[in-house]
């Protein structure tokens, strides 16, 4: 149920933000935060990342809703005990969500942060973005703890295998 909590809070700030964003700043209006790294930018999408697949609604609710379902079945499944797994799935479940009412509601995901990265204009992103691709890191993180686990388990803590 903690896992749905954080998944919950992921959507609700998400769709608040791009409620705020989409009600009181006209489209490709940008306002600096920290000149020439961060900017609030009002920018919709109607594709996937950096606007791939523009257009295939269908695809990309189909391909939620598996994901959906799937995070679903491993928070559930996997979950249990490994307070990282669930987190990075909450977070991964939050994102998905996010912006899959925004493509059922609006028909595009409103984007609105906008960075330079060491002067990369980065394509602009929204929380349920950020959420997914922290979820994901955390994510990677659990698995090579588990790998690391798993090789201990099999030679010992100092490498020796053991029998």
């Amino acid at each position: 149920m903690y896992y749905y909590l954080i998944a919950l809070f992921v959507i609700l700030l998400d769709q608040l933000t791009k409620w705020l964003i989409a009600h009181n700043m006209y489209l490709g209006e940008s306002i600096p935060i920290i000149d020439n790294v961060l900017y609030i930018t009002s920018h919709r999408n109607r594709g996937a990342a950096w606007g791939i697949l523009e257009g295939q609604m269908w695809l990309f609710y189909l391909i939620t809703v598996i994901v959906i379902v799937g995070i679903m079945y491993y928070l559930h499944k996997a979950a249990k005990g490994k307070r990282l797994l669930g987190i990075s799935l909450a977070l991964m479940l939050g994102g998905a969500i996010g912006n899959f009412i925004d493509r059922v509601v609006r028909k595009e995901v409103v984007d609105f942060i906008h960075t330079y990265i060491f002067g990369y204009n980065f394509p602009v992103f929204n929380i349920a973005d950020s959420a997914l691709v922290i979820g994901v890191g955390l994510l990677m993180i659990q698995m090579l703890l588990d790998e690391r686990d798993s090789k201990e388990k099999t030679y010992g803590k100092n490498g020796t295998h053991r029998s």
